[in-house]
């Protein structure tokens, strides 16, 4: 459940297709909107489902459909974008667990490759920087509150580098 096609500006991918891969390509393609995705180390399910987004962009600024198995009735189902209600780490997803994404449909404009490689480029210089890439990780799982940033109030807590077992708030970025 990875594979991807792109039909003209159109992207439609499974929910196992990688968020950076699928930027990737679509820089490829002269594809532009999903370069705050390059880098999030996760799936377009999981990015639908809970509105991935960094650098001020986010998959309800891409997202045009999503196909779903509603698993209470054992129906596939479509739904469109404005069905999705979107918003802040939420989406129609989040409060369904009986809808299990299986594919979406994106929408791209077209691009400069060479001007999208370059923003994608420094998205991943900025995350590499900021953020604990060279450890495992679940990445920064945190919602932000409104007015604060979640990494710096776990900081101001004193859990950062705090362990349990093999588990560690990093070092490097409180939020991870």
């Amino acid at each position: 459940m990875k594979s991807h096609s792109i039909d003209g500006n159109i992207i439609k991918a499974d929910c196992g297709a990688s968020l950076t891969r699928l930027s990737a390509e679509a820089q490829k393609a002269g594809l532009s909107g999903l370069e705050f995705a390059y880098g999030i180390p996760g799936t377009l399910g999981g990015g639908v489902f809970m509105n991935a987004g960094a650098y001020g962009g986010s998959m309800s600024d891409v997202v045009i459909s999503s196909i779903c198995l509603d698993t209470q009735n054992d129906t596939i189902r479509k739904i469109d974008l404005d069905e999705h209600e979107f918003a802040y780490r939420h989406s129609i997803y989040t409060k369904n667990p009986q809808l299990v994404i299986l594919a979406a449909m994106l929408k791209l404009d077209s691009g400069n490759p060479a001007e999208i490689a370059a923003q994608m480029n420094e998205h991943i210089r900025s995350r590499k920087e900021k953020q604990p890439l060279e450890f495992p990780s679940a990445g920064s799982v945190f919602k932000r509150p409104v007015g604060y940033y979640a990494g710096e109030l776990i900081e101001k807590s004193g859990l950062k580098g705090y362990r349990i077992g093999g588990a560690e708030v990093s070092q490097k970025h409180a939020g991870f």
